[in-house]
């Protein structure tokens, strides 16, 4: 049961990471470079509040799964979806703290590069999170 929420986290977050990959990000870069940094930044904090805490959770569920069953992946999904935390803090909150250093009026084409380049790292968050569901999947079909 634990491995199940695990997954579930993991999903979630993976789903969250997809839709601002995909969907969001891109939408984001249609605007004015003003408007795009202005929408990035609750946009942002706020996904960073839920992403983190799935992150967080669905580790440390994995890790549990592992202690219950013996089973290296829930070990190996676990230590994926949590080297989010890492990835983020090395290479997407330099990239934070350079566009929450930009004022609104001063969004420019260097503002606009910054956000294509953090689009492009969260797009690594996303394969993590993917890859960790599919990890924890295989393990779910493992001990059925």
């Amino acid at each position: 049961m634990i491995g199940l929420a695990a997954l579930l986290t993991a999903s979630i977050f993976f789903g969250a990471a997809i839709y601002i990959t995909w969907a969001e990000q891109p939408a984001r870069l249609h605007l004015d470079d003003r408007a795009a940094l202005v929408q990035w930044l609750p946009s942002y904090r706020r996904g960073f509040e839920m992403q983190a805490t799935l992150a967080l959770v669905s580790g440390l569920l994995g890790a549990g799964a592992w202690g219950q069953t013996g089973h290296v992946l829930w070990g190996l999904g676990a230590a994926i979806i949590i080297l989010n935390w890492p990835y983020t803090l090395l290479f997407v909150m330099p990239v934070n703290r350079q566009l929450e250093a930009v004022r609104p009026e001063e969004a420019g084409d260097a503002s606009r590069d910054l956000l294509k380049y953090w689009g492009r790292l969260h797009a690594g968050r996303s394969a993590l999170g993917g890859l960790a569901a599919t990890i924890y999947l295989i393990a779910a079909a493992l001990e059925t």
